[in-house]
Formats: C-alpha cells, structure tokens, sequence
C-alpha cells in the first residue's frame, strides 16, 4: 500500500501541473480568448490571479468560505477529481485511492492557507508566491510541491529569498538538501526572471479580459 501511495503522490502532483496549466490558465488561441475545457474553472482561477495581485497574495474568497463562488467552485472541482481518481485507481492499488483522496485534501489546505497567510507561503511554498506575483505568471505550475516544474521545465525564480530549499519542496539536512539540488538543477535547472517591480492593475485586468 505504501508503494502505491507514493505512485499516486507522484501522479497527483503531474495531475496538478497539467490541470492548472491547461484547465485553470487555459490555452492560448491567436486572435481568440484563451481556451479550457472547464471555462468556469478557468474564469474562477483568472478573477483569483486578479485578486491575489490586487492584494498581494491575499484572497478573500477563502475567509468567505463556500457562500463565495470561486471557493464553492474549488471544492466541488477537487471532490470531482478525486472522486473519479479513486474509481480508476480502486482496481489498481488501494494505495494510489488514499494517495488521491489525501492530495485534493492537502491541495485545498495549502492553498487556502497560503493566500490567507502570504508570509506563510512564501516560506514554505516559494513556487507559488513566484506563480502569482512574479513578471511570468505562465509559470510554476505546481501548488503542493514543485516536482514537476522542475522535471518539465517551467521553475521559474524571481529571487533568491523566494527558492526552496531543494527541489522536493520540502525540509532536509543542508547538506542532502545541497547534494540534491545539485544534481537535479544539473539535469532540470531552475530559470530565473526578475520580480515585477510595481502590481499594475491594468494589467490584470487585461488578464482576465483575455479569457472572457
């Protein structure tokens, strides 16, 4: 069951990179609005893109609880995805289900966390701060842990106070942490890019114009 777990942690953690990047962003169209096969999650996830910038990182939506569309929308998405995770993986490993239902779980609390507590979130998960308030915000896909931003490409550091300490996006001896992220780095290098230097408002509006 263990193995199994640790499997369905790793396929979470891809479902999150793919879902955020062509569900919640959406695919850019030449001359058209962005597309995704959900269009509400879409427009849900471009008004929290606004907010957070408008805010800092802060979004009322989640001190609103469910009485606030964008929560309720949050919610429901997650339970629908791992719902149906658990029925695909119920033949396969009962570890892979406790593995999905666990990830929608911890996805939730680390993200409403994070944008109620933006001190919090920059510490322990940098990859999203970076997601949201840098100059690229086509970038660092993942919430939970950065896994595959860095396998895929598109970690992408503002500054040096804002990378985690290593690659697993969670605490080790200094020493590990050093080893590790140099090997990995060697094969999946992190990118960098400057920090916006003032939140423009227009242009979060323009944002979310573009995928009306």
């Amino acid at each position: 069951m263990l193995k199994g777990f640790l499997v369905g942690l790793v396929v979470a953690n891809g479902f999150e990179w793919v879902a955020h990047k062509y569900i919640l962003h959406g695919t850019h169209r030449a001359g058209k609005p962005r597309y995704s096969p959900v269009p509400d999650s879409m427009k849900s996830h471009w008004e929290h893109h606004r907010e957070v910038r408008k805010q800092v990182f802060f979004d009322d939506c989640y001190v609103e609880g469910i009485s606030n569309w964008r929560t309720k929308n949050e919610i429901i998405s997650l339970a629908v995805v791992a719902g149906a995770a658990s029925l695909i993986f119920y033949p396969i490993s009962k570890g892979m289900v406790a593995a999905s239902l666990y990830s929608a779980c911890n996805y939730y609390y680390i993200h409403r966390r994070a944008h109620l507590e933006p001190d919090w979130a920059m510490k322990k998960i940098p990859w999203h701060y970076d997601h949201h308030m840098n100059s690229n915000q086509d970038a660092n896909w993942c919430v939970t842990k950065p896994w595959f931003d860095y396998i895929l490409g598109t970690r992408v550091v503002s500054s040096a106070d804002l990378k985690e300490q290593n690659p697993l996006g969670v605490h080790l001896p200094q020493p590990v942490a050093n080893r590790l992220s140099k090997r990995v780095e060697k094969y999946f290098p992190a990118k960098l890019v400057e920090k916006i230097p003032k939140l423009v408002q227009k242009e979060d509006d323009s944002a979310v114009d573009s995928v009306a």
